[in-house]
């Protein structure tokens, strides 16, 4: 299946920080091959959290990075929220999660997909 990604202006501004060009290609790829690899998080509204390694820091899976993404399956996209170092936030503050689950439900509700 053909597949988009969107980002937000924050993904955009940080992705390189993280990834080199191969390396976020590397990453849209396996995305590609299976869309529902990152675990759902809870009270979000169905965004998921994907970890991925950081060569950076020569850290794998576990202790690397965590890239924030909604797959919307009917219209092949991905929208990528968010990258960040495990190490900088293990796991959202309800409020974030809030925020979250706040933005897909009215981008939703605006494309008469609720």
């Amino acid at each position: 299946m053909k597949s988009v990604f969107f980002e937000t202006s924050q993904f955009t501004a940080t992705v390189s920080h993280y990834l080199t060009d191969d390396e976020y290609r590397q990453l849209q790829l396996e995305m590609q091959a299976n869309p529902h690899a990152g675990d759902v998080m809870p009270r979000t509204g169905g965004f998921r959290k994907i970890r991925w390694p950081d060569v950076r820091r020569g850290k794998g899976k576990r202790g690397g990075l965590r890239i924030i993404y909604y797959w919307l399956l009917e219209c092949g996209q991905f929208w990528m929220f968010a990258i960040y170092d495990k190490g900088d936030l293990e796991n959202l503050t309800p409020h974030q999660e809030n925020m979250l689950k706040t933005a897909i439900d009215a981008e939703l509700k605006r494309r008469g997909k609720t």
